[in-house]
């Protein structure tokens, strides 16, 4: 049988990156060997669903490519994907367990089960309904929840990331199938779902390894065997002492895609967060992550989220691209000066920066002096760490000077250059106090690319407009 995963995500909120991550993981792997990965919606905490988080989670798949075989706007042979559309399904599967004397209708109302677990406090012990559990209870007949009567044993499991892991008999319980509302819970309805969906992988949070041995009590009793499980280790927060949250500043899924990150670096980086294929490499693309991702690489503990890492893959993923391909990828972020310059010179820009770009956000900033001349801002001078140090005479000269010589100049990047090692000659100045005043005086920005090839892109008439306003405003 080929790979068949899951994403069971509840709409709960909106999709953070641990959630995603689970989802990335099981992609990969259906990808590997063309097996499916399936949209499942646990739906069936009512009071807890945020209308339209849904669409949300089904969006923020899609922005990243990470396209689901099967869902609830998807064809496939295994739904309905809301579980909130199963319920006759559940109930199917619930009644088998009470003809085999394998659940019960639960009798005692929320209070007596407080006064329970208030007796256990007082005791000193842990709470476990099934010490409560009544001789004859009545007849369950959908106004009660259903609990599982459980059959309290060890466990030894191999999970795929994990490895062997075991429990006691202390963990077991009657735990709920059904509530009250008719709805299952999800430690009931995921394990009917994956086996009627013929789910091969089930890929979680460290969260649930708590309640897998009820899980597995629950695989006994309806004689299922359970598929492979894999448990993830959490995502901390950059401390790398707690769990990723937004006081964090993580972010919705969809909100580091308006920000200008690239959905394959997007990709990269959060496949990144506790896996490595046992190389230096740090850049992958989809398709190598692909042929190269395996659950065996997984590690065992927490990840640290790092989004100044992010940025920087980022960037790299932004180097990779070609020139058009770039083009077409930030058309919408150019500044307004930019609106009329033609499609050549935007692309010779771009071209310039790419190195320096890492969120498409930043172009205006680090292009805008290419379309428009800048305010003169005389700090850039007067707190650079070695123009400060010159006299105002001095500034004047090296400017003068720098004007002459790039005036000769046939405007190319090497030509400049080639004038530009010269006028280091004969001035006797430092490449940091020369290149950098010019630099200044032709963009009046805080930071260009290289700078005889931002003076050939510039071009001779703007290069020469712009060096003489800058002597001007010395005077």
């Amino acid at each position: 049988m080929k790979t068949r995963t899951r994403f069971a995500p509840s709409p709960t909120g909106y999709l953070h990156v641990g959630a995603m991550r689970t989802a990335l993981f099981a992609w990969l792997l259906a990808r590997q060997d063309g097996g499916k990965f399936i949209l499942r919606l646990e739906d069936t905490d009512q009071k807890r669903e945020v209308s339209g988080a849904d669409e949300h989670i089904m969006k923020s798949l899609k922005a990243l490519g990470l396209q689901y075989d099967e869902g609830p706007d998807a064809d496939g042979d295994f739904g309905p994907y809301r579980q909130s559309e199963r319920l006759e399904i559940y109930q199917e599967w619930a009644k088998k367990l009470v003809e085999k004397g394998r659940a019960y209708a639960d009798p005692y109302t929320s209070a007596e089960v407080q006064s329970f677990r208030e007796q256990a406090q007082k005791s000193k012990k842990p709470f476990l309904y099934r010490n409560h559990r009544p001789k004859t209870p009545p007849t369950w007949d959908d106004s009660t929840p259903l609990r599982l009567k459980s059959d309290p044993k060890s466990y030894t499991w191999t999970d795929a990331v994990m490895g062997k892991l075991h429990s006691g008999p202390e963990v077991i319980d009657d735990i709920i199938l059904i509530k009250s509302d008719g709805f299952p819970t999800y430690n009931f309805a995921h394990i009917i779902d994956d086996l009627l969906m013929e789910c091969t992988h089930v890929i979680r949070g460290q969260e649930f390894t708590a309640s897998t041995p009820n899980y597995l009590n629950i695989y006994e009793a309806l004689e299922i065997t359970p598929p492979i499980l894999a448990t993830v280790p959490p995502i901390l927060g950059p401390g790398g002492n707690k769990k990723l949250s937004k006081r964090d500043g993580a972010k919705d899924i969809l909100e580091y895609i308006e920000d200008g990150i690239l959905p394959a670096a997007l990709i990269n980086f959060i496949a990144s967060l506790g896996w490595n294929d046992g190389t230096e490499q740090e850049l992958f693309s989809v398709d190598e992550l692909i042929q190269k991702f395996s659950l065996d690489r997984v590690q065992r503990s927490g990840a640290q989220f790092d989004d100044r890492r992010l940025l920087w893959m980022n960037g790299g993923h932004i180097r990779a691209m070609d020139i058009d391909t770039l083009y077409e990828k930030v058309a919408a972020y150019w500044s307004a000066s930019a609106a009329t310059a033609d499609e050549e010179y935007k692309k010779q820009v771009l071209a310039l920066t790419q190195e320096r770009l890492k969120l498409f956000s930043e172009l205006p900033m680090l292009t805008n002096f290419f379309f428009e001349d800048l305010p003169v801002d005389m700090t850039l001078i007067t707190e650079h760490k070695q123009l400060k140090k010159l006299e105002q005479e001095e500034l004047k000269k090296l400017l003068s000077d720098a004007k002459q010589t790039l005036d000769a100049s046939d405007f190319t990047a090497p030509d400049i250059q080639e004038r530009l090692n010269t006028l280091l000659e004969t001035s006797g100045q430092k490449p940091a106090v020369l290149f950098s005043l010019i630099r200044i005086a032709t963009t009046w920005a805080p930071f260009s690319p290289s700078l005889a090839e931002t003076l050939e892109v510039i071009g001779r008439e703007k290069a020469m407009s712009r060096l003489e306003n800058s002597l001007n405003s010395l005077n």
